[in-house]
């Protein structure tokens, strides 16, 4: 590098504001690694998806409304993750399966 001081007290100084950057920059790596380590844990212990999901209607006392695959991108907000036999159930009481996902496809259910 041909642009250093020739001098050693600016050397020094140069030196001491260096070491201090790198300090910095080791100090955001560190904090850097911990956030993803903490995303990866977060990762980790999130809970896996239902495997079927029943649409619910607008109030608690109504019907529910359909029965879809699990994470089906059609399912609407109001729903909950229920077990293949409640599933199979929902869909033998006559409520609708989705058209989109296909649930009673997916659970092999038979009309009639």
């Amino acid at each position: 590098m041909n642009d250093l001081p020739p001098d050693l007290p600016r050397l020094r100084t140069l030196e001491t504001w260096l070491s201090l950057a790198l300090d910095d920059v080791r100090r955001a790596i560190a904090a850097a690694e911990r956030r993803q380590a903490e995303r990866q844990r977060g990762i980790e212990a999130r809970l896996a998806p239902p495997e079927w999901l029943l649409e619910v209607g607008l109030n608690r006392d109504s019907p529910p409304v359909q029965v879809h695959v699990g994470g089906c991108w059609n399912s609407g907000k109001r729903h909950r993750g229920v077990s293949r036999d409640e599933a199979l159930r929902a869909l033998a009481d006559g409520v609708k399966a989705c058209g989109a996902c296909r649930p009673d496809t997916e659970l092999g259910f038979l009309e009639g």
